[in-house]
């Protein structure tokens, strides 16, 4: 009796202990019937809790390639003077070649890089005062790693060369209103810099960025200096864009001391979905063997978006170089451009503009005559585009 009653203890123990120690193991094979077998645990807490996997932002690839036709009715013996890119007179030329990947940091993969490789004539232009030799960086117009601090609404340092945040218009033909490059972008500023740039969102209005460089379109360094850069970004509302930017820091070989200063201001007003208006000013100063020289220019663009391929971009400006310091000769400079824009099947770009340069004193070269005062141009830019993820 007593060792039935024993018996019948363990039973109802074992019996007891069955369920929670199967909920505990791990699953096995079902081979009960499914009328006597046990049900699923519960999910817990915290497998209704897990995270969604952070994954990587995707890598952008994007490229282009451009080409032109200009012809100067000065018909100069050499190349179009003051012009960036578009140089040759009376030629089909390619200008760049592009291709370009970039992954962008975010919260949930905070590292990523930007990497721009170019090729072609304009490429030898912008390196052409490179302290470092004109193919140091030739082929990168932009290389650098980027990161994303978990500070505040996200503050990103990029490492590297990056293309420069002064002007209005960039190396992209593309990307401009207008195919020809202003005086502002060919002489008053520079085209990149190596170094470190922070940029932090104060606000959905306002983003500030400062920069610690070599110094202007210097790779390799020509001095022991180095140089400072700060950027104001304000957007008060949808339609209005205002740019502030300063930079300043030796520049001339082997000088610590003679500062050059630039400021440079931009200001973008979204008249309409179709109208656009924007100005660019340029104010800048350096010491060249002892003696101060400045320059200063100011350049207004219009924008009218006829319909979804066609646009017409009007620009006029103003450079006034005294010391002759950007252009190589004591000048007050003008120009006035006029681009029409049409787009074909989304991908190819083409623009046929109209320039005319003028100057105060006969600086425009001419085939066989005197220098005069004035020059114009008419270009044909045929850009294609492309862009992907993966």
């Amino acid at each position: 009796m007593r060792r039935s009653a024993v018996l019948s203890c363990a039973l109802i123990i074992a019996a007891l202990l069955a369920g929670p120690l199967a909920a505990q193991s791990p699953a096995t094979p079902q081979v009960a019937d499914a009328a006597t077998a046990a049900p699923d645990p519960a999910p817990t807490a915290e497998a209704a809790e897990e995270k969604p996997e952070k994954k990587a932002s995707p890598i952008e690839i994007t490229g282009f390639v451009d080409t032109y036709y200009g012809y100067n009715f000065n018909d100069p013996p050499g190349d179009t003077q003051l012009r960036n890119f578009d140089t040759k007179h009376n030629q089909l030329s390619l200008n760049m070649i592009e291709v370009a990947l970039e992954q962008k940091p975010s919260s949930d993969s905070r590292l990523g890089f930007r990497t721009d490789l170019n090729f072609g004539p304009a490429t030898d232009m912008v390196h052409a005062f490179e302290p470092g030799g004109a193919d140091v960086f030739k082929a990168f117009e932009q290389a650098y790693v980027s990161g994303l601090a978990p500070l505040g609404k996200g503050l990103q340092i990029d490492f590297g060369k990056f293309v420069t945040q002064h002007g209005a218009e960039v190396i992209e033909a593309k990307d401009n209103w207008n195919y020809s490059r202003s005086l502002l972008f060919a002489l008053a500023i520079p085209y990149y810099h190596v170094g470190v740039r922070a940029t932090y969102p104060l606000s959905d209005k306002l983003s500030v960025a400062g920069y610690f460089v070599n110094g202007w379109n210097s790779g390799v360094d020509n001095n022991g200096g180095k140089t400072f850069g700060f950027q104001a970004t304000l957007k008060p509302g949808s339609k209005l864009t205002l740019i502030q930017n300063v930079m300043t820091g030796p520049e001339q070989v082997d000088d610590d001391d003679a500062n050059r200063f630039l400021s440079d201001s931009t200001a973008i007003l979204n008249v309409t979905p179709s109208l656009s208006l924007m100005a660019n000013y340029d104010y800048g100063r350096d010491t060249v063997a002892g003696q101060a020289v400045r320059w200063q220019g100011i350049a207004g663009y219009f924008r009218y978006q006829i319909n979804d391929t066609w646009a017409v971009s009007p620009r006029f400006e103003y450079l006034k170089d005294s010391d002759g310091f950007m252009s190589g000769t004591s000048q007050t400079l003008k120009e006035l451009t006029l681009t029409t824009e049409h787009k074909i099947g989304g991908a190819l770009l083409t623009r046929l503009e109209y320039r005319r340069d003028f100057s105060d004193t006969p600086f425009f070269l001419t085939t066989g005559g005197a220098p005069k005062k004035s020059q114009d141009t008419v270009t044909v830019g045929l850009v294609y585009a492309f862009a992907a993820k993966i």
